[in-house]
């Protein structure tokens, strides 16, 4: 069995505006003034301890001051959790690839920093819990991504021989890397760095391509390739 593991916040979905407004409505409670959610989503990648932590420094807050950290960390989570998927959608055509997948025998799952039951909250409200056999999250174990156990625990729970990570950042194909799975690039999430400084072995910028890349990598020798393919948006 072949898995194919996706990362979830710029991956799957564009979950920028219902972050955002949590940080909004955060800040608001605790008197500080909002972001932009362009700079929202330059935090987004390393989970929500290290969001709060960025969000603390843009706004000059000492980010060692662990009690004030878990003061607004508490405070994003409440208002995240009540409204996880309001603003949030699948990029075009995910679900169209997703369900070619499992018609084409993949196991699919899902390996993101996001909380563990926020993500399924996420998945079922937005009606695609039903595709992802396995969903590890940041809390799952004691360390999380660019951590290679995430993903490997993905892939063991999964029960595949062989996977391939899909996702779009830097975190992404640094976890990749450590787990020695090839990485698949989304161009089109919330990476902050420039495609060629990301290291991947396809990359793509619209979910239609995905399958033929799919297809590509295992028609190499020997199980998947390092070949480097590049996608250009068409």
């Amino acid at each position: 069995m072949t898995a194919i593991i996706f990362d979830l916040d710029g991956t799957l979905i564009d979950s920028v505006p219902d972050i955002h407004k949590a940080a909004s409505d955060m800040l608001a409670e605790t008197g500080h003034s909002a972001l932009g959610i362009a700079k929202i989503r330059s935090f987004i990648g390393n989970g929500v301890p290290a969001l709060i932590t960025k969000i603390m420094q843009e706004i000059d807050l000492d980010h060692e001051d662990r009690a004030r950290h878990a003061v607004l960390e508490e405070c994003f989570m409440r208002h995240y959790t009540a409204a996880p998927a309001v603003l949030s959608k699948p990029f075009d055509n995910v679900r169209a690839t997703l369900d070619y997948f499992l018609a084409t025998g993949f196991r699919l799952a899902v390996c993101t920093n996001k909380p563990e039951a926020i993500a399924k909250q996420i998945l079922h409200d937005l009606n695609m819990d039903t595709y992802f056999a396995v969903v590890i999250g940041g809390d799952s174990l004691t360390v999380r991504k660019p951590d290679p156990a995430p993903l490997h625990a993905a892939i063991d729970q999964a029960y595949a021989s062989a996977a391939i990570y899909v996702g779009d950042s830097e975190v992404d194909s640094e976890t990749a890397q450590h787990a020695d799975v090839p990485f698949i690039l989304f161009t089109e999430g919330y990476r902050r760095a420039s495609i060629n400084e990301i290291q991947h072995q396809a990359a793509f910028s619209d979910f239609s391509q995905l399958p033929g890349l799919v297809q590509m990598l295992r028609e190499q020798a020997s199980g998947w390739s390092r070949a480097r393919i590049n996608v250009e948006a068409r």
